[in-house]
């Protein structure tokens, strides 16, 4: 259990204090690889070394998924049953994608009461919730970046035919077309400052990975995560916190 004064301490020394940055990119745009990449996030751990947290809807539900299945290949399940784990329009719904994505946002508000930086790793095919998201993190006194993980459709369907959590073809046609439509919105929303589009179609080898990747942290990331605090309501927590910890 995540303890809300160790939070609360960590917050305060957290080097990305105040920081959000929000993941864009449909199923089998290469996310998780790009997040690893850019923010240093080692293989099943969810802190960068930027010491930014990162949440992830999938990693809850692929968690329920193998302690009750054996296994995240959800399209080689009987179409019954998908219909069951992920369609709450459905009669027979069980709960369980609504259950993980409550224990994702449980675990974000973890994180945020301690003003801890976070990485928020979602399809971002609904643009409105993902506004709503990045508005509630501005009014406690967050930065928001973005990072969106562009390919084409080709390109994901074949990488979402390689993961460990296949979908099925026609669902990541449908994420994959509402995340293009809503590009251009969010970069009106965060600014061009504050939204770094990634192209991921190609396949790069490590020494190809390092530089790419070196290149566009250099480019805006790691000047926003370093950035100091300007915001008022930040800084008065920041001040309150040093104080409270004098006592």
């Amino acid at each position: 259990m995540i303890k809300l004064i160790d939070l609360l301490n960590e917050g305060v020394n957290d080097p990305g204090i105040f920081k959000a940055v929000f993941l864009a990119g449909g199923p089998g745009s290469g996310k998780s690889y790009v997040a690893s990449q850019l923010f240093g996030i080692p293989e099943k751990i969810n802190t960068s070394t930027y010491g930014l947290k990162l949440v992830n809807q999938d990693t809850e539900l692929e968690r329920f998924l193998r302690k009750y299945f054996g296994t995240v290949d959800i399209d080689n399940m009987p179409d019954e049953l998908f219909r069951q784990l992920t369609d709450p329009t459905t009669d027979d719904y069980s709960g369980m994608r609504t259950h993980t994505k409550g224990l994702s946002k449980e675990r974000l508000k973890n994180y945020t009461q301690g003003r801890l930086g976070v990485i928020i790793d979602g399809t971002g095919h609904k643009f409105n919730e993902v506004k709503r998201e990045r508005e509630d993190l501005m009014k406690l006194g967050y930065d928001t970046f973005m990072v969106f993980v562009n390919t084409s459709l080709e390109v994901a369907q074949q990488r979402n035919e390689e993961r460990p959590r296949v979908l099925p073809k026609d669902v990541v046609e449908k994420y994959w077309k509402s995340v293009q439509k809503n590009m251009a919105y969010f970069q009106g929303l965060f600014g061009g400052a504050n939204f770094l589009l990634v192209d991921n179609n190609a396949t790069l080898n490590p020494k190809q990975a390092v530089k790419k990747f070196n290149m566009l942290v250099g480019k805006g990331i790691s000047k926003f995560i370093k950035r100091p605090i300007k915001n008022k309501q930040a800084k008065k927590w920041v001040e309150k916190q040093k104080l409270l910890g004098k006592k």
